[in-house]
This record gives C-alpha cells, structure tokens and sequence, in this order.
C-alpha cells in the first residue's frame, strides 16, 4: 500500500515504539496535547518538542499541513504506523490522529534520543 502524502519518510519500528513509550510517559508525567486542532496550535506556539503522527488516518487531509508547518517552526516529527495505539499510549479510550509532546516530565531521554535521530529520518 502507498504511503498517504503527508508521510515525509520511512520511521523504523524501532523510533515508533520509542515514540509511543515517550507519549505514554510524557501523558502521565508530563504534558501531550492530544488532537490535530491542538497540536497545529502548540507546534504553531512552539510550545510542542515534538509531533507523532499515525499513518494511517483517513481522510489525509487532517495531517497534510502538520508536516510543513513542523518544519517551519523547526519542531521534530515522527510517524507510528497506528492511531489505535497512539490513542492508547496517550491514555485514552480512542484512537488518536496525532499527538504533540510539550513536557516530556520523566522521558527526556526518550525525547533526546528521538530529537536526535529526526534529521537522519528526512535524509
């Protein structure tokens, strides 16, 4: 199957897991926005470390911006292959487009080693 449009680059499962583990963490004892309204408004704030988005959302036009506008704020992003489970990892009942990290509280070495990986993901 084809990628949808907004997504940039491949993610190895490894980075996704790591993702999903950061937004678990960051929901519980940090600060996620959750929803693509809030996360156009914390990346557009700069208020966001960095976006998870999922792959697999229908229709793509919710998450085609999220890519440019990330990058012109200069705030990493990453993609996992499933809204179901980033919904979960976030602490909800539901699935989730994508999801903005603003406080990591205790994963802020999951978010370093994420922030760090991002450039060599675009290449």
């Amino acid at each position: 199957m084809a990628r949808p449009i907004y997504v940039r680059f491949e993610t190895p499962t490894e980075l996704a897991d790591k993702a999903l583990q950061l937004v678990q963490i960051a929901s519980e004892t940090g600060k996620v926005r959750v929803g693509t309204n809030e996360v156009t408004k914390s990346t557009e704030r700069s208020e966001a470390k960095l976006i998870v988005m999922a792959e697999d959302v229908d229709p793509v036009e919710i998450l085609v911006h999220i890519p440019m506008l990330c990058e012109e704020k200069r705030i990493p992003y990453i993609y996992v292959p499933k809204k179901q489970r980033l919904g979960q990892s976030a602490g909800l009942s539901k699935s989730a487009a994508s999801i903005a990290v603003v406080e990591p509280g205790e994963a802020k070495v999951l978010l370093d080693e994420l922030t760090q990986a991002f450039p060599t993901l675009k290449k």
